[in-house]
């Protein structure tokens, strides 16, 4: 049975179109549990019913045709209870109503299981039999099996003959997009499409008309990529084994027009894009070779994808020499990264739209400290159809209007215009302090990971960094940076922030950091090596970056130290007694202040530890992004979680408060820094646990503090004592919003995110 699920799933797979692959699977599904029809009904978004897409024994022409209510019938029955549904007599029961025409009448035995995909209900894929008997259990959780894995297919490819053809005529004007909110703030714009180098998972279906053209970028990259071959062969030859040089020949002739070229070609002639049609053979190819029982035959499938990825990267060089960016640019691809985002020149990026991601990723947390608009995990995205396209991007509540009406983009450029005045009004508050009705003062810094971030953290008014990320020097290079190539930078920014304090982490790689010239490969990363373990284990590297810092703080006394994700006091100590060997080497050739040390809060371990923590270092900063992801067990980069991820949770809420008491009880200062630090809604309930300093991007400095000057610390702490009582993120959520709309703050709720 399970050769059979891999089969069907595969040909579902293979088969390009949608509404084909459908009707493949019915025929399948049909055949293998020997029953007598199997169709399949998918949900259409636009009217809100079940359409039957694809059917082997019900009437055929009845496709595209019959509609049933979202909650009519058996197959409504199993979309309210979204379980399986298997009766012996479906004509008895009470939901059961005949559709005129279907050839449904004959049928007793009925199975049907709902197609669900993250929580959302996408169709009903359901078998039927003459005779009246229930299907067994083995039948049920055969189709149970289907549908589970059809769910993540049509989650790729779309949900109807609609959406399809959608996909490759074009969107239709006005489309709205739903995505998650991942950068607040109205971009407005035209969209720049950008297809991700050598990577044939993610590469679109395109309609071309110049064929020819096509063709003839495709044998380009046939030929270019048989030469790099045989340049490999020659200089590999003299010492491989000749079974292996044999494969360079082999390869060489695959990649002729007799061969992939010739399957390619045939798809191209049909009038898509080379790129397209080369990912379809390539997967075929590849899942040909990885269904083989020979081991050295499953072997070579890695070898096909990587000629695939070869050929596909020199395709894609000459799309992206004719990229250009109009000076309203909206950046939407796949998957973005922060490459691509720093490619677009000075000023013209307004917005940015991924497919894939979640609005806690490394490259949204960047455009949100850049102050762009930003949308994430954008489904069914059609982005061939999108290119040049004018856009509204609402990374307020995660729209994005394609091609929008004149009055829709008269209404958004209104609300463009009325944030930006909002914005310009807060400008008075810059000079004064972060200071509570009843004059409670609060550090208002910034994190930053560039020297450049200096001026706009000054001008939004910072009284220091909160925190530096070092590991942005490391990331940026093809090896690590020298001892004096580090001072250099650090000293940059110690000057351009002096008198006030500079909070430096130390190296934080792993996870979804890495550095392509320091390799970690992981199961899980996240819970791997990263942080303060590799400095522990490497301390060649740790301490020559305290030393590093230390010499770049001569003069300035402006540094502090921070040690990232601690879980233990075994590795404060570990680390501070490293720390003290660097210093006294620097002290020793010149005398200097020791610089403060502080232990990072982002892991569970660490706020059972925050009052041994807290004896030990001289401050503490809190990562609310890790703390939170650690927290829930939710990766904050995997869209299909995302939404669990959840700053409001109370388990978070109660969290950070326990370490703000735990250092309180040894007199130690706390600060958070994250995203969870820039959101004005959330800042009363930080103020009022008794955070000493808030760390956020500088476009977000002076919302908090209007948020901090409108009201006195004793009513943030009654606030604080009702919503800790609450059970709901969005019960605290919705009390937060409303103490700040009737304070006639309701512009920052939207800025909130």
């Amino acid at each position: 049975m399970l050769k059979t699920l891999r089969s069907i799933i595969e040909e579902v797979e293979n088969t390009p179109k949608l509404v084909d692959a459908l009707s493949v699977l019915v025929q399948r599904v049909r055949q293998a549990l020997e029953t007598e029809a199997c169709s399949i009904f998918l949900v259409d978004n636009n009217s809100h019913d079940f359409v039957l897409l694809a059917t082997d024994g019900l009437n055929k022409a009845l496709i595209n045709h019959l509609r049933i209510n979202m909650h009519e019938g058996l197959i409504g029955l199993i979309a309210e209870q979204e379980k399986p549904l298997n009766l012996e007599d479906a004509p008895s029961h009470p939901r059961y109503f005949h559709v005129e025409g279907s050839g449904e009448e004959v049928f007793h035995a009925f199975l049907g299981v709902p197609i669900i995909n993250n929580r959302r209900l996408l169709g009903i894929l359901m078998i039927e039999q003459r005779e009246k008997r229930s299907f067994d259990e083995e039948e049920e959780a055969f189709l149970v099996t289907i549908a589970v894995q059809l769910g993540d297919v049509l989650a790729r490819v779309g949900l109807s003959d609609l959406i399809e053809k959608q996909a490759h005529e074009g969107t239709n004007d006005n489309t709205l997009l739903q995505g998650l909110p991942s950068g607040p703030g109205i971009g407005i714009g035209q969209a720049v499409v950008i297809y991700p180098l050598a990577d044939l998972d993610v590469v679109p279906d395109k309609i071309i008309d110049d064929i020819e053209e096509e063709i003839t970028k495709l044998n380009d990259a046939l030929e270019t990529v048989k030469e790099e071959i045989r340049m490999m062969e020659k200089k590999l030859s003299p010492s491989l084994p000749k079974a292996e040089r044999d494969l360079f020949s082999a390869y060489i002739r695959l990649l002729d027009r007799d061969s992939l070229g010739k399957e390619i070609i045939a798809i191209i002639s049909e009038g898509h894009w080379a790129q397209s049609a080369l990912k379809r053979v390539i997967q075929k190819r590849v899942r040909q070779f990885e269904a083989m029982d020979d081991h050295y035959l499953r072997e070579r499938a890695s070898d096909i994808r990587d000629l695939g990825q070869r050929v596909l990267s020199h395709l894609q060089q000459h799309h992206r020499k004719k990229l250009e960016y109009p000076d309203n640019t909206i950046l939407m691809g796949d998957e973005l990264s922060a490459g691509d985002i720093a490619s677009v020149p000075t000023g013209k990026l307004k917005a940015v739209i991924s497919a894939k991601g979640s609005s806690n990723s490394h490259v949204f947390i960047l455009t949100r400290a850049l102050g762009i608009p930003a949308v994430s995990g954008v489904h069914n995205m059609p982005l061939a159809t999108l290119d040049g396209k004018t856009l509204i991007v609402d990374g307020h509540y995660g729209h994005v209007y394609v091609s929008p009406t004149e009055s829709l983009l008269q209404e958004f450029l209104d609300l463009a215009q009325a944030e930006k005045l909002f914005d310009e009004n807060l400008q008075s508050l810059r000079e004064l302090p972060a200071e509570t009705l009843d004059g409670h003062r609060i550090q208002l810094l910034v994190n930053a990971g560039l020297a450049a971030d200096a001026g706009m953290a000054l001008a939004a008014g910072s009284e220091g960094v909160g925190l530096f990320r070092t590991e942005v020097p490391f990331m940026t290079r093809e090896r690590f940076p020298s001892e004096e190539e580090q001072r250099v930078i650090y000293r940059q920014v110690l000057s351009a922030f002096a008198p006030r304090q500079v909070v430096m982490r130390t190296l934080d790689v792993g996870g979804d950091k890495p550095l392509s010239y320091f390799p970690i490969e992981e199961d899980n990363p996240f819970l791997g090596w990263r942080g303060i373990r590799i400095s522990l284990d490497h301390p060649e590297l740790f301490q020559s970056q305290i030393r590093a810092m230390l010499e770049a703080s001569r003069g300035l006394n402006n540094l502090q130290i921070l040690l990232p994700m601690i879980s233990s006091v075994r590795e404060f100590d570990q680390a501070k007694i490293l720390i003290e060997h660097a210093y006294d080497e620097i002290n020793a050739q010149e005398p200097l202040p020791k610089p403060k040390i502080g232990a990072m809060i982002e892991v569970p371990s660490a706020i059972y530890e925050a009052r041994k923590l807290a004896k030990r270092a001289d401050f503490l900063s809190i990562g609310s992004n890790d703390l939170t992801q650690y927290l829930l067990a939710v990766d904050r980069n995997n869209a299909r979680v995302s939404s669990l991820y959840d700053s409001y949770h109370p388990a978070v809420l109660h969290s950070l408060h326990q370490i703000v008491r735990s250092a309180r009880l040894e007199n130690t200062p706390v600060g958070i820094c994250g995203e969870l630090a820039g959101d004005p809604i959330v800042t009363l309930l930080l103020i009022a646990m008794g955070f000493t300093s808030l760390s956020a991007s500088p476009n977000n400095l002076l919302r908090i503090k209007s948020v901090i000057r409108h009201f006195s610390m004793a009513q943030a702490k009654k606030i604080l004592s009702k919503v800790m009582k609450y059970e709901h993120s969005s019960d605290i959520r919705t009390e937060l919003e409303s103490v700040l709309d009737k304070a006639g703050l309701s512009a920052l709720i939207r800025s909130g995110g």
